[in-house]
């Protein structure tokens, strides 16, 4: 008789739990042995005792169920060579896996493993990260916000479906944007805001499907803080609306402006696209280059009958942060991740999750498996990278996104993402460009802008493969893939 995943890790639990036990005892023959010798073996013996107490406590904490709103974070140096480890153990909730994948990612750090089990009240997962470099992570500074930041409410907050992560900030106004793609759109976006005497601080665009979505962040350009006059307001709103509508818009462009909060940007950005409904394939001639299906994810919903989950399968290019997109995306869509586990291998991701709808039940039409696989496809797809990764590192100055983007417009350039950032006077820009039907973009022409925005200024930093198909074998098996697979549990929709 199989035992459920979750009797599993209670039983490496248990194990762990044994393993510590035993450590103590010999930590208190030692004790003992060491505190017979002299004084300066006593206050040895207090010290290790101190130790004993410490991971005592730690033992009793992980024994009962945390209370509301605080976690529990084991952070390892030492388990894995390539990675550090991170375990976190708190009360389930609906999209906490979200919030605490969201924490590591803001930190620019890459999850190359994660196991995740949330059975009941509670929420134990597992995650291997490193750096951007595929290093452990041995910052303290680092090391010390996460464990902070996990084990305290600062992390487990309420759910976000109604606030969508807003928080009060009078620093600058966010304005979010979406509309249908085309060449040259966020160089007239920059232009009527240069135009408007708004200064863009920081930025991200994305762009997916034939429609274009915008998180940017402005500040007035002779106070340097948030724009809240309501007549400004509805001006900025009103020309920017004008500039996403364009001639032949598919679907209607719309525009807000929040003066007094500021956003998740990329669960924003998420939302938006989702809302915008780019997830429905869209076939527009002169807009793009033809899509190669085989450098599409593939994703497969199956049924797991006895045990009431819709189970999940994505196998994709690998990239940083797609972790999150995807629990983004299921979150946002209300379904609850219950077990699963994530495996990179070289170029390639492999996730596999089993989940229900927040009302407790799977995926049961073939409608609603169509929409979860087409929406997984989008979030996958919205932030890879495509083109010519261009940087822009230069003294800031008010209208210089619209200046560099008005040049890249000149050349035949179409931007695909962006990520624009300003600190310390100083602007940091990365651009993913294409020409205007899709496809690479001759040196020559990159050349030609170099010298015109400046060689030092603007530098080519790769120029990212535009195909790429995930190997057609089985990346690393699931942590529960043979337990459900087993007797034939597992009805395909397909």
């Amino acid at each position: 008789m199989k035992s459920s995943p979750t009797n599993e890790l209670r039983g490496l639990n248990s194990r762990a739990v044994y393993g510590l036990r035993t450590q103590t005892e010999e930590i208190l023959h030692l004790t003992t042995a060491l505190g017979s010798f002299n004084q300066s073996g006593q206050q040895f013996g207090n010290f290790i005792n101190l130790e004993m107490d410490d991971e005592y406590a730690k033992l009793i904490r992980r024994m009962n169920p945390p209370s509301e709103n605080i976690g529990i974070v084991v952070i390892d140096n030492y388990a894995c060579e390539h990675a550090t480890i991170i375990q976190v153990d708190s009360v389930n909730k609906h999209g906490i896996l979200l919030e605490v994948v969201q924490v590591i990612t803001d930190l620019n750090l890459i999850i190359t493993k994660a196991y995740i089990s949330s059975d009941g009240g509670w929420f134990m997962d597992v995650f291997n990260v490193t750096d951007h470099n595929g290093n452990k992570i041995r910052d303290e500074g680092v090391l010390n916000y996460i464990q902070k930041t996990l084990e305290t409410d600062a992390c487990f907050f309420p759910s976000l479906r109604g606030s969508v992560g807003v928080m009060p900030s009078k620093e600058h106004t966010s304005i979010e944007l979406t509309g249908t793609d085309r060449p040259g759109l966020l160089s007239e976006v920059c232009a009527v805001l240069t135009h408007l005497q708004c200064n863009v601080v920081d930025a991200e665009i994305w762009t997916h499907n034939a429609r274009a979505a915008a998180v940017v962040h402005v500040t007035d350009e002779s106070t340097g803080c948030a724009i809240e006059d309501p007549k400004r307001i509805s001006t900025i709103k009103e020309l920017l609306c004008n500039v996403l509508k364009g001639n032949n818009d598919l679907k209607t462009a719309k525009m807000t402006v929040s003066p007094s909060g500021v956003t998740h940007t990329e669960r924003r950005l998420h939302q938006m696209m989702f809302a915008d409904r780019d997830y429905e394939r869209v076939e527009r001639v002169g807009l793009g280059r033809a899509e190669d299906k085989r450098s599409r994810p593939h994703v497969t919903i199956l049924n797991c009958i006895e045990k009431d989950y819709t189970v999940i399968t994505m196998r994709s290019k690998d990239r940083p942060k797609l972790f999150f997109d995807t629990v983004c995306t299921l979150t946002d869509m209300q379904y609850v991740v219950f077990h699963g586990t994530v495996n990179t291998r070289k170029m390639e991701a492999y996730q596999e999750y089993y989940i229900r709808h927040v009302d407790g039940l799977p995926i049961s039409s073939e409608a609603e498996r169509q929409r979860v696989t087409q929406c997984l496809e989008a979030a996958i797809e919205r932030r890879a990278s495509e083109g010519l990764e261009l940087e822009l590192c230069t003294k800031d100055r008010v209208g210089l996104l619209s200046d560099v983007t008005r040049i890249f417009r000149e050349h035949s350039l179409c931007i695909k993402r962006a990520e624009i950032s300003t600190k310390g006077g100083k602007a940091k820009d990365t651009f993913y460009v294409t020409d205007v039907s899709g496809n690479p973009v001759d040196p020559k022409t990159v050349d030609s802008i170099r010298q015109q925005i400046g060689q030092t200024a603007l530098r080519v930093k790769r120029n990212l493969s535009f195909s790429s198909e995930p190997s057609q074998e089985t990346t690393a098996g699931s942590l529960f893939g043979n337990l459900f697979r087993a007797g034939r549990l597992i009805r395909s929709y397909s």
